[in-house]
């Protein structure tokens, strides 16, 4: 096949799925015959992107922003299918200590006793969002807003926490964002009091190009196959 018949598959994705995407798409794409053109950001944002038109063929987003999808006509009706569930977690440099994180009061105490907080964006990312909250729930998103450190999605704020220069530094974001950023350690997900569990769905958008193979990709992605793989990305099945 010459690089003029290769088909293209575009995909708008959760920062959340990257390295799994990352890790296993080769697979499908050689069978398939396809090339494929991928952005991840935070799920608001890639939300934003397919309401405003751009070339979508599947996307990755939460479970309810997909259900809210297909109630609105974006996505074809009977294409969603789970992935998985992610936790959020906290992350340090590596080479760091880990901050005790098992309790309400000692995650408490070690967000107080952080330089700095690395966060994705706070308005459009699903991890964002719930550490305002966290923060607010344990009353101290005052102490902690002039160290807060918020960037456009989690893969951009785990970036900044391994090259940051601060003493004792942490961040916030998905699991399997934090597996796959290279310089910072996962130190475990929120303590139960906080716990968030993101579901994450595929689906095909309406105005697919290439609608047959987005669904192919789409049962595969989702498939037993690699399922080993999805546990290894963070997603628990």
């Amino acid at each position: 096949m010459t690089q003029q018949e290769v088909k293209e598959l575009r995909l708008l994705s959760a920062g959340a799925a990257q390295g799994l995407i990352e890790a296993v798409a080769g697979q499908f794409l050689e069978l398939a015959g396809v090339s494929l053109r991928a952005t991840f950001g935070a799920v608001g944002a890639m939300r934003e992107k397919l309401l405003a038109g751009e070339p979508c063929d599947t996307v990755i987003l939460t479970q309810p922003m997909i259900d809210q999808l297909a109630s609105s006509g974006q996505i074809v009706a009977g294409t969603q299918a789970a992935l998985g569930r992610v936790r959020t977690g906290i992350a340090v440099r590596s080479g760091d200590a880990l901050p005790d994180i098992s309790s309400a009061t000692a995650l408490k105490q070690s967000l107080c006793a952080a330089t700095d907080v690395y966060s994705p964006d706070p308005e459009r990312s699903t991890a964002g969002m719930h550490l305002t909250h966290v923060l607010a729930d344990l009353g101290i998103h005052g102490m902690v807003a002039p160290r807060f450190r918020p960037y456009p999605n989690g893969a951009a704020a785990m970036s900044a926490l391994a090259r940051s220069h601060g003493a004792t530094p942490i961040g916030c974001t998905q699991v399997s964002e934090i597996q796959r950023a290279p310089g910072v350690t996962l130190v475990g997900p929120l303590p139960a009091e906080f716990e968030l569990a993101t579901v994450y769905a595929i689906a095909v958008c309406s105005a697919a190009r290439q609608p047959d193979i987005a669904q192919r990709f789409a049962r595969w992605l989702c498939g037993a196959e690699i399922g080993d793989a999805r546990g290894n990305a963070g997603f628990e099945i």
